[in-house]
């Protein structure tokens, strides 16, 4: 009892998040009720069920597993049925055969001994179904939630639940890299991952495309489209089996071998996890599983996204969070992920999930009664699961609010995220382009968006990605070239001025995303010049975004030092018209400040930027 009441009185440390934010001081009081009820959903939890460590390897217990001797044990939780049946290719389809027995707290268990000859009852790839009697009498099949495989036959519009129990199963043989200190992510859908017009494997993806993302320099990927989803036009975002990974793709052992080899590689392999909601279906989904509007979801109204036609989880439920927790772990141990995004944070955090919401950045748009503090609970549960027990993990959630603090440890007051995708920057690409010609384009406006962002909370940066590329719209790509991309992009003919232009674009876009999205000095030089210049520690980044304007001689501050050209967009090599020499030393000096000696600039030197170039500048030892 002790114990209990010191989780319920313990406090974050908000010292440093009200230095950094002082705009905060009147929501103390909120701040500190998150981690009290935080603190006390957990304590609850160790309590009842030993610790969180045997309470989120609940995929252990349920479902179906194979004894030591052989037999078989299933067991459910379905707190609305009357009776639950057993049926499938082992016995014939036969609905009334294997009864499970009813157990406390609406959970069900099924025995089915070895056979004769000491094998399993039921073999592996068998397929499987639960029959589920409901109060009103109604007959209903259905698939475990707990199924680690399913698949869809050709003859059928739904997926069956296949028992997976192979002979062998595969074992990894490399270790989970170290977490990286920079995250350069490569964003991946398997099934779309080759040239072919076809569903690709986990094993083109193993073969064909891990090769290139690390010759690439990604140090990380993220696997989208992983948990089982019967509708493949919904990109993954339409969860069906929470435990299964697609099948579309290929076997469950399939994934294990690119996830290992990944790891050899030296990548770290991230999760898209959709604990946001689920699919509406109901043959091969979790809706109505035990025949009820509610089970794993809110009854009535609020169990239903109106925009994305999905279920919604009821957080508060202790089954719920038992299932949501032990799907995360499921990732991390049979699987070895390294972390997970996850996806609709901001559907989440809020009873209105973000619809017809602008997001102004006041302060009361972040705390009061439209705060869902369940899934908050949820979301601070799982990331203290995951940090404790996998130190390294990644957490990264996908919220368009700007919640105060999502990034920040738990106990200094945060939700612990260890990043926020900044969505915001996408979008702003999209439109400039839209709306914009180019030398229309607002360096400061540009340059506000690359680095609006929470202080001290760490940010995923970048320039389009699934949500731009795939999701009614095009391509970065696409729309500076558009159909001459078909035509003209020949090396063995000359550039035309759409392909120039857009390859410019290009890599400018990207680089100045992946440079500017993090913490970094800025420094700002004259709007019309279309100029970008700013530091990080000895780097200096210079961007010209003028259509036609090359500067000679353009003065730019800088640390003291000698400087190198490192990077340049205009290079040859990179589709550039090559019109620096990379071997020129750029020696900072101090100046006068417009002809008056007494006023000085900071150290500076001139350099000669070509119109839509980027450079990189290193610093170098001056001896």
């Amino acid at each position: 009892m002790a114990d209990h009441n010191t989780h319920e009185q313990e406090l974050p440390d908000l010292r440093d998040f009200l230095t950094e934010d002082p705009y905060l001081a009147p929501y103390q009081q909120d701040l500190c009720r998150r981690y009290h009820l935080f603190s006390k959903r957990l304590c609850d939890l160790e309590e009842a069920e030993g610790s969180i460590d045997y309470f989120t390897r609940s995929y252990m217990f349920y479902g179906v597993h194979r004894q030591a001797d052989n037999s078989l044990t299933f067991r459910e939780w379905a707190p609305g049925a009357r009776a639950l049946y057993l049926t499938g290719d082992f016995n014939d389809w036969n609905s009334r055969s294997h009864p499970y027995t009813s157990e406390d707290y609406g959970k069900w268990e099924l025995c089915i001994p070895q056979m004769k000859d000491c094998s399993p009852a039921i073999k592996h790839g068998s397929k499987l179904k639960l029959v589920l009697l409901t109060s009103e009498g109604e007959e209903l099949y259905r698939i475990s939630p707990w199924a680690k495989y399913c698949h869809q036959s050709l003859d059928s519009n739904t997926y069956d639940w296949i028992h997976w129990d192979p002979l062998t199963h595969f074992v990894h043989h490399h270790p989970r890299p170290k977490r990286p200190r920079s995250l350069r992510i490569y964003e991946a859908h398997i099934g779309i991952a080759s040239p072919k017009e076809e569903i690709a494997t986990y094993t083109n993806f193993t073969l064909n495309v891990l090769p290139k993302i690390k010759d690439l320099g990604y140090n990380c990927i993220q696997l989208m489209a992983i948990m089982e989803h019967a509708y493949y036009g919904s990109f993954g975002y339409q969860v069906t089996n929470f435990f299964a990974a697609s099948s579309r793709f290929g076997s469950p052992e399939d994934l294990k071998r690119l996830v290992d080899t990944a790891h050899s590689l030296g990548i770290t392999v991230l999760l898209d996890v959709v604990h946001s909601h689920a699919s509406s279906n109901t043959a091969d989904g979790l809706n109505r599983f035990d025949g009820t509007d509610s089970c794993f979801f809110h009854s009535g109204p609020r169990g239903h996204h109106k925009q994305w036609g999905s279920r919604l989880f009821n957080y508060q439920s202790w089954e719920v969070m038992r299932f949501l927790l032990s799907n995360l772990r499921w990732w991390m141990e049979e699987y070895l992920f390294d972390g997970f995004r996850f996806d609709g944070v901001s559907s989440m955090l809020y009873h209105h999930h973000g619809i017809d919401m602008s997001f102004s950045g006041g302060y009361s748009d972040y705390f009061g009664m439209h705060v869902d503090e369940d899934a908050i609970i949820q979301l601070m549960l799982s990331n203290h699961l995951l940090h404790i027990l996998y130190p390294d993990c990644i957490t990264i959630a996908e919220d368009v609010s700007g919640m105060p603090g999502l990034c920040k440890p738990l106990k200094k007051g945060g939700l612990g995220f260890d990043y926020r995708l900044n969505m915001a920057v996408p979008d702003k690409w999209i439109q400039i382009l839209k709306e914009l010609k180019d030398e229309d384009w607002d360096m400061g406006n540009l340059v506000y968006t690359l680095t609006n962002r929470r202080k001290g909370e760490g940010c995923i940066c970048y320039a389009e990605s699934h949500d731009q590329s795939l999701v009614g719209d095009k391509s970065l790509a696409f729309w500076l070239m558009d159909k001459e991309m078909y035509t003209n992009m020949s090396s063995l003919i000359p550039m035309t001025p759409v392909i120039d232009r857009g390859i410019q674009l290009h890599k400018m876009i990207r680089l100045i995303t992946q440079a500017l999205g993090g913490e970094g000095y800025l420094n700002f030089m004259d709007e019309k010049d279309k100029v970008i210049v700013f530091e990080r520690g000895n780097i200096l980044f210079v961007f010209n975004f003028h259509p036609s304007n090359s500067y000679s001689n353009y003065r730019v501050a800088a640390g003291p030092g000698r400087y190198r050209i490192r990077l340049d967009s205009d290079a040859v090599q990179y589709g550039g018209h090559g019109r620096l020499d990379t071997n020129t030393d750029f020696i900072t000096k101090p100046e006068p400040f417009r002809g008056v000696n007494n006023q000085w600039l900071p150290n500076s030197m001139k350099v000669y930027i070509p119109c839509r170039t980027g450079l990189v500048l290193a610093k170098e030892d001056m001896e």
